[in-house]
């Protein structure tokens, strides 16, 4: 890596004298300092170098960002310098223009960040449907006639043609895991992000319509200790190495047995909040062993496939890393809020 870093030092301090005017200046900044550009993409793989390089990765890094930066500043006030001959005054009555930078939204890369973390380890992405029917929201995943969830008061229904034809709007992304299995003979290993609605009261921490990204895994032999390192993997990816979790044992109908998974709060510093429930905790997903009612619901044979699922809500993943206190603010379109990301 320090070879590569090495080498698009000196392709810039070429193509610096290549700057003539502002659209060759832009092109250099597309090229190395934009949010696609050489220098974030080092900092990406960064993340993958040994604690032993990293010092020295680390510092030639940053040189390198020092670089490129002083010479887009110095190439940028020679361009804009240059517009005006010095003995000619600017029109300061001609209005000036302003272009606004349109940027994904906090929620859109986040998924895009979470999407590339497991797919690093082999997991595919499925897109499911938001409007589901019954069966594969409910009854293929081990939930029966009579449970809360089912009840008009949590689940948005929105058309009845019989006990084997209600539509709603999806509660989870499960149902993606149930109509993955239907097609596809094991091993499996997929992850569904996408939209969910619940008729939940609206709070700081809940809200009736929300993000969530699903992750199932299915082969031979398969154990908790295998979903235990991929959600501790992936954790330390997203929040960063020092991060604490900690499973708790739950409940889940299509799985067994299931866990919740909890982060440290960042916004209290695990001393306990309002936002944590002065628990010093918060939880992102819940997750477990897929149970063995939902394999034979699919056609898969539980005494030769095991499995494990698990499913974390975007905004509630985001809320520990950012510091953010309110799950509100996703959805303000406060400009204020927006840009800092």
């Amino acid at each position: 890596m320090l070879e590569k870093i090495e080498n698009i030092k000196s392709e810039a301090n070429l193509e610096s004298g290549l700057i003539k005017d502002e659209k060759t200046l832009e092109e250099f900044r597309l090229k190395y300092l934009s949010r696609n550009g050489l220098l974030n993409t080092l900092f990406e793989e960064f993340k993958s170098v040994d604690r032993e390089s990293k010092g020295k990765v680390g510092k030639s890094l940053n040189e390198l960002k020092i670089s490129l930066q002083k010479i887009y500043d110095e190439q940028k006030e020679k361009t804009v310098s240059g517009k005006s001959p010095d003995n000619e005054s600017p029109d300061i009555t001609l209005p000036g223009v302003k272009f606004n930078k349109g940027t994904k939204h906090l929620i859109s890369q986040a998924i895009d960040e979470i999407t590339e973390i497991f797919q690093r380890i082999g997991f595919q992405v499925y897109e499911g449907f938001e409007i589901e029917d019954e069966y594969h929201n409910f009854d293929a995943l081990n939930t029966p006639d009579y449970h809360p969830s089912r009840d008009m008061q949590d689940t948005f229904y929105l058309h009845s043609e019989g006990k084997d034809k209600n539509y709603l709007l999806r509660t989870h992304t499960s149902p993606a895991q149930i109509r993955v299995m239907e097609k596809t003979k094991p091993p499996v290993r997929v992850i569904v992000p996408g939209k969910v609605y619940r008729n939940e009261a609206v709070s700081s921490r809940s809200l009736a319509f929300f993000h969530q990204i699903e992750g199932l895994y299915v082969d031979r032999k398969v154990s908790f200790s295998d979903l235990k390192g991929t959600l501790d993997y992936f954790a330390k990816e997203f929040f960063g190495e020092n991060l604490k979790t900690r499973l708790r044992p739950s409940f889940f109908p299509f799985t067994e047995p299931s866990a919740e998974m909890d982060v440290e709060c960042y916004l209290c510093s695990a001393k306990g909040c309002r936002i944590c429930k002065y628990t010093g905790w918060l939880e992102i997903g819940g997750c477990g062993m897929v149970n063995p009612d939902v394999f034979k619901m699919v056609g898969y044979d539980p005494d030769e496939y095991t499995g494990f699922a698990f499913g974390m809500g975007i905004e509630r993943t985001l809320m520990p890393k950012y510091g953010i206190p309110d799950i509100r603010l996703f959805y303000e379109n406060d400009i204020r809020f927006l840009k800092q990301f």
